[in-house]
């Protein structure tokens, strides 16, 4: 009852907004309406009035004819709207023109997204990747908005042609961001090391990416029990979460759940959450995950691929997995296909209802599995923290102790772990080898 009355709360201080959405010939340039409504809904406004235009030529002052403006001026006055927001990537001028004309605040679906991310970020990273977008953003449109760029008055000591307020307030806004690339500098090394300690010990690391709202967070629940956010709307998850999980047959490995992409992205955003993007760089395997329900799921797909080799992760392994089968009409039987041409595999779950999951491990220990070796290591009775390191190091598939007391513990493990073993002159003096079939 309390969330009840907090939405109602929420609703009733939303801010008001007509809606302008431009229908484009030109499939490269054109945004699909029902996703427009979602980012508005998932920024908490509320829609009055829907404006649809097909231009036929842009205008260079305000993208838009000057009819149109007018419509979108008279439903702000009629409506008492407080906010234009322009689904589409408005030049600072376009904006500022468009909000004169209108007499409204204008925000275009750049400055939607990153108001989202703004209120959705919770770590202390998350938040200083946002507000730098934000103030690379808003630093090409101080000119609009600001009717104080008369000198400065000069008093005793200060007097001379001084700074124009837009000058003052650009110079705070460098100096800002400057203070926020330093404190990124600081968390992104902090990131680094972590990465290092994981390739140190070659744990493989999994990495969930898709379009926004396709059940990533969902799917990372399920498989680690983390309990992170996860909600059915645009853009819930924006902070990278990872957690160690096991996999049969491979061992110990870390999964991290990834902000959602979406069609042009903001380059601001692509810029600030860098750090954030080498996860899937770096990356052992990349599960993409797809909204099989989705009408236009192929469009979204060749969206994310696009994105994944601007950021260089084009040639990390794959596996493609259509979740929301329960939502699909007719409905669809869990299953994994057979390999692709460029080896991806592809697997149809439901996550929510836990349809076809163990079928999704399987599939991602199967791929990883190809990276692992089998060896057989000798420990004796007294080399307990040996053997501990044997635990901790790669998956112990079987343990047997012979008539001497030694403990012989059949391993799964990558050749660098293995190397890592070898390259140890007090491991190779403690232990015994042996091969898989037995034989010592």
């Amino acid at each position: 009852m309390a969330e009840l009355f907090h939405r109602i709360e929420q609703q009733r201080h939303a801010e008001r907004a007509v809606l302008v959405h431009l229908e484009l010939y030109d499939a490269d340039y054109a945004e699909d309406l029902d996703e427009f409504r979602e980012l508005v809904d998932s920024a908490g406004v509320t829609e009055v009035a829907l404006v649809i235009a097909k231009p036929a030529n842009f205008r260079a002052r305000t993208l838009l004819g000057s009819g149109k403006v007018e419509e979108i001026s008279a439903f702000v006055q009629t409506l008492e709207a407080d906010v234009v927001i322009v689904n589409f990537a408005l030049s600072p001028s376009q904006e500022r023109n468009l909000s004169n004309d209108c007499q409204c605040r204008v925000v275009d679906r750049v400055g939607l997204i990153l108001d989202i991310f703004a209120q959705r970020a919770q770590s202390f990273e998350g938040k200083l990747q946002v507000e730098l977008a934000q103030l690379k953003h808003m630093s090409t449109r101080l000119v609009g908005g600001w009717s104080h760029l008369e000198r400065q008055k000069g008093g005793i000591g200060l007097r001379g042609p001084g700074e124009t307020q837009l000058e003052s307030d650009r110079r705070l806004l460098q100096d800002r961001m400057l203070m926020l690339e330093k404190r990124l500098a600081k968390v992104r090394g902090h990131r680094d090391l972590s990465r290092k300690a994981r390739a140190k010990n070659d744990l493989p690391t999994v990495v969930l990416v898709g379009y926004t709202n396709a059940g990533k967070s969902t799917i990372f629940n399920a498989l680690t029990r983390a309990g992170v956010y996860a909600e059915d709307r645009l853009f819930a998850t924006l902070d990278t979460t990872i957690r160690r999980i096991h996999l049969p047959g491979v061992g110990p490995c870390a999964l991290a759940d990834t902000v959602g992409f979406i069609r042009h992205i903001p380059h601001d955003l692509v810029a600030a959450f860098r750090s954030t993007l080498e996860e899937t760089v770096n990356a052992s395997l990349l599960i993409h995950i797809i909204d099989a329900s989705d009408a236009r799921r192929d469009e979204k797909i060749k969206d994310v691929m696009t994105v994944l080799q601007e950021i260089g992760a084009g040639a990390v392994p794959i596996i493609h997995v259509y979740n929301k089968i329960d939502a699909c009409i007719p409905a669809i039987e869990t299953h994994v296909s057979p390999p692709l041409d460029d080896g991806a595999r592809e697997a149809w779950i439901s996550a929510r209802e836990q349809l076809g999951m163990s079928l999704l491990i399987r599939v991602i220990a199967e791929k990883l599995e190809g990276e692992q070796i089998k060896v057989r290591v000798g420990v004796k009775a007294d080399q307990g923290k040996l053997r501990a390191q044997l635990y901790a190091t790669g998956q112990v598939l079987q343990e047997s102790f012979d008539d001497e007391g030694v403990a012989w513990l059949d391993l799964l493990l990558s050749p660098a772990q293995w190397a890592d073993i070898c390259e140890d002159s007090a491991f190779e003096y403690k232990v015994r080898l042996a091969t898989m079939d037995g034989n010592a």
